[in-house]
């Protein structure tokens, strides 16, 4: 008899066998038959060692298994189906091979069932009843299986139009759990995913009693074609899942991080000019866009097949070609493709019908079958050109540009929209491939227009409405990021094709101009924002010069907007949105005073001291100790800092013993975020001792102010925000980060403390660290951009750095990027002079040298 150390061996001996045959290229669909057919064979020597052949027990594998389909580690689902008297002998020896099953290794699934438990249960749970369609014996009666077999088919089991109600929504239910464009997306359970391939067999098996997919060809329900289409989707998702199972070594269905790289080396993919899990993923992504329009038309279709409802639809007739049916547009030719400007024509009447949302099943299947016989981009024909500058122009233009990129006109309109489908970035910042990140950029565009939006955009909802042509945003926003993925600057290759475009399609030279302008620029406010020191009007003034109008700042500030809340769920902020603000502002007033008038420097520096006094003086604070304590200050701190600022800093610190470290936390939002300033005799390694309390308690610091008296003292402002990107506001919260820094400042360690480990989903990551030191305009000063691993206790090693460079850090934006930090630094020496080249290279040599060490620790 076998023994179950045997059959582990044996097992592991299949799967090393069919490792080298994927390794080979072997067909996937021979190698998930063969592992099938293994495993039949294992199960059935054993039952019939243990003489359960003669017991009236039928083995019976069910769902996957069912189908005969089994990857290296999948489940094995099984069905005992019991006689109604096994006998206690039977029983035993039943148990003996579940036992042995589990002692293989093998992740059972089973149940032990009657005939009549077996189809009470499946006509209570819809997911017993989908396992039972699948089932195949494997050994036992055969006349108990073929009644079961006969009695799942039956109407009154699960009559067709329940059965398909009942798995369209658990799809839909499935699909609200997980985004198709996930950065660690599940193969198996994501829209687009095997499971949506295998709801349409399902369906199909339950309406039409077929056998497999390939059988709806028969039935005139699948043409060849889509036959052909749903077969290489699964087989290449198939692929994927081996390569996972493989490098994971368990049933694993997510490609997360950790596995990504190994996945795609198991694949054969190799690193060029995209990294080889990036062509990979473009391929995942371009596979589920494919199974999911295919999955929304078949299931459309099996709605009116098995419910009947397509004439219950309402139907408002458009013109002689189309009429809307319910919420779909149908045509009403059987082939409304003959000519290529038809195909433009069709999305025109989505923008114009705002009761149109999606295409009507056999309108969309001869779409597709049009789109697939194209054999040149639809821009060259003038009549399309035509279509889609008028749809372009259309106040509901982006609705139906949407729906274009959803059935995959807009890459046949334009070719590089094609190159740009499913292409990925393999870093934490953009959690959507390109061409669906342009696309929620397009809907943010559009949402800019929409009252609900006002409370969230107050600018941009403003803003949107007085563009002068808001066709050129939405033609910018198209080609911001087009040239991704080919190498090179993308926003200036990316201009390029925007103004040859514009050119194409008759566009007047300036707006052709502006929209060339808005692709090569559109980073330009978000990096002078986020990156640099706004508080400084000269970083203002040359961001206006590079702006050149208020048109252009409009359209600029709306494009920046939607871009960055395109990137991901979490990325936009209020600290962001106000820092957006403020440069909008401050430049708008650049713009329209002229460069012939100047920001005077001291009239700002006496105006906010005026009106802080002012303020003092009501909450009963005398003069003479105002001016005693400003004396102190520098001129610099009064141009940073808003009058409200600094008299909430003057109050606290006249009123607070000045022996003790002061910690202040605004109770209101600053700039976006939770202002924490601190008032104390300056010290070695400040910097460094508040960044590792904050980054202790798991604080983001996103802007940093540092200043000191004229008598030593220290004038630090922070900017922080919680991990999710809201202020910190709490009390609880609040009293825990201040009493953390106050015991951590009135102590005389300066040892670095030790810091949060790496979270998981950062460790597949490595960002060299770079340094470069930019012009500074200010003689006495050195601007430094740093971009490392955003890993735990970074600013904290920073702040250790300059002391032991002997540097001093004047303010600092922080910008985390995913796992990437861009930090901008203005710094000095301690003698207070700008870093000449030798102090820039050893300062440079040493923040390499720690950070890098950071990413193997």
């Amino acid at each position: 008899m076998v023994t179950a150390q045997a059959a582990k061996a044996a097992l592991s001996e299949n799967l090393q066998h069919l490792q080298l045959r994927f390794a080979n290229r072997d067909k996937i669909t021979e190698l998930v038959a063969e592992r099938s057919r293994f495993v039949d064979q294992l199960l059935i020597q054993h039952w019939q060692q243990l003489g359960l052949s003669h017991a009236g027990i039928a083995l019976i594998a069910v769902g996957g298994y069912g189908r005969a389909e089994l990857l290296p580690h999948s489940d094995i689902d099984l069905l005992f189906l019991m006689p109604n008297h096994a006998g206690a002998e039977a029983e035993a020896r039943l148990s003996e091979f579940i036992a042995f099953l589990w002692d293989t290794g093998l992740e059972i699934g089973h149940s032990v069932r009657t005939l009549e438990q077996t189809l009470e249960q499946g006509r209570a749970d819809i997911t017993i009843a989908t396992n039972l369609l699948e089932a195949r014996l494997l050994v036992g009666p055969e006349a108990a299986f073929d009644l079961l077999y006969d009695k799942i088919r039956e109407q009154q089991f699960w009559p067709s139009s329940e059965f398909f109600r009942a798995k369209r929504d658990e799809q839909r239910l499935r699909h609200a759990k997980a985004n198709a464009f996930d950065l660690e997306p599940n193969i198996k359970t994501c829209p687009g995913g095997l499971r949506d391939i295998q709801t349409i067999a399902w369906v199909a098996i339950r309406h039409f009693n077929a056998a497999n997919l390939r059988e709806l060809v028969d039935h005139e329900f699948l043409e060849p074609a889509e036959l052909d289409e749903l077969l290489e989707s699964q087989n290449f998702l198939w692929e994927l899942r081996f390569a996972l199972h493989i490098a994971t070594g368990r049933d694993e269905n997510r490609l997360l991080f950790d596995v990504q790289r190994q996945v795609a080396e198991l694949m054969g993919y190799e690193d060029a000019t995209q990294l080889a899990v990036e062509q990979m993923m473009k391929r995942y992504y371009r596979t589920v866009r494919r199974v999911m329009e295919l999955n929304e038309m078949l299931l459309q279709l099996f709605k009116r097949a098995t419910l009947g409802d397509g004439s219950a639809l309402e139907i408002q007739p458009i013109d002689q070609h189309y009429q809307r049916r319910g919420p779909f547009i149908e045509a009403l030719q059987a082939s409304p493709f003959q000519h290529p400007e038809e195909l433009l024509r069709l999305f025109l009447y989505v923008a114009r019908n705002s009761n149109i949302l999606g295409i009507y099943a056999p309108t969309l299947r001869a779409l597709r079958n049009a789109r697939r016989d194209l054999v040149q981009p639809l821009l060259e024909h003038e009549q399309c050109r035509e279509a889609f500058m008028e749809i372009l122009r259309h106040p509901r233009g982006i609705k139906a540009l949407s729906l274009m990129h959803k059935h995959g006109i807009l890459s046949a309109y334009l070719p590089a929209w094609r190159n740009i489908e499913g292409q990925m970035q393999f870093d934490l910042f953009h959690a959507y491939t390109v061409d669906e990140h342009t696309h929620r950029l397009l809907l943010n565009i559009e949402h800019f227009s929409q009252q609900e939006q006002r409370d969230e955009f107050p600018l941009g909802s403003i803003l949107i409405n007085q563009l002068p042509k808001k066709g050129l945003l939405v033609l910018a926003a198209i080609f911001h990021d087009i040239a991704k993925g080919r190498g090179g600057d993308h926003s200036k290759l990316g201009a390029t094709d925007a103004l040859e475009f514009c050119k194409l399609h008759g566009l007047n030279s300036h707006d052709g101009r502006l929209v060339s302008w808005l692709v090569e620029n559109h980073l330009v406010m978000s990096i002078t924002a986020q990156r640099r020191d706004i508080s400084d009007p000269e970083v203002v003034a040359q961001f206006a010069d590079k702006v050149r109008d208020a048109s252009h700042l409009s359209y600029l500030y709306c494009l920046t907007v939607a871009d960055i809340c395109a990137t991901n769920e979490h990325t936009w902020n209020s600290w962001k949105g106000s820092l957006l603000r403020d440069l909008y502002f401050s430049a708008q007033r650049v713009l329209a005073r002229g460069k012939e008038k100047p920001v005077d420097i001291r009239a700002r520096v006496r105006e906010h001291q005026a009106k802080a006094k002012k303020e003092l003086l009501r909450r009963g604070l005398k003069e003479k100790a105002i001016d005693s304590l400003w004396q102190r200050f520098k001129a610099d701190y009064f141009l940073r800092y808003q009058p409200n600022q600094i008299a909430w800093h003057a109050e606290a610190i006249l009123k607070h013993r000045q022996d003790e470290p002061l910690v202040l936390v605004s109770k209101h939002m600053t700039r976006g975020g939770t202002e924490l300033f601190i008032y104390c005799k300056d010290r070695p390694r400040l910097f460094a001792t508040v960044m590792a309390v904050l980054d202790n308690k798991n604080i983001n610091v996103h802007d940093a102010g540092i200043m000191t008296t004229r008598d030593n003292f220290a004038l630090d402002s922070f900017v922080i925000l919680e991990q999710d990107g809201t202020a910190v506001q709490a009390l609880s919260r609040i009293q825990s980060i201040r009493k953390a820094l106050e015991k951590a400042l009135s102590g005389d360690t300066t040892k670095m403390p030790k810091f949060r480990k790496m979270a998981r989903i950062m460790r597949p990551f490595s960002v060299p660290t770079q340094v470069t030191f930019l012009p500074s305009q200010k003689h006495s000063t050195s601007m430094m951009e740093l971009i490392a691993l955003d890993a735990p206790g970074l600013l904290a090693k920073i702040g250790d750095i300059l002391y032991r460079c002997g540097i001093t850090l004047q303010s600092a934006k922080i910008t985390t990027i995913g796992e990437r930090a861009e930090d901008f630094f203005i710094l000095q020496t301690t003698e207070g002079q700008a870093l000449d080249e030798v102090r820039q290279q050893q300062l440079r040599e040493a923040l390499i040298s720690t950070l890098s060490n950071q990413q193997t620790q």
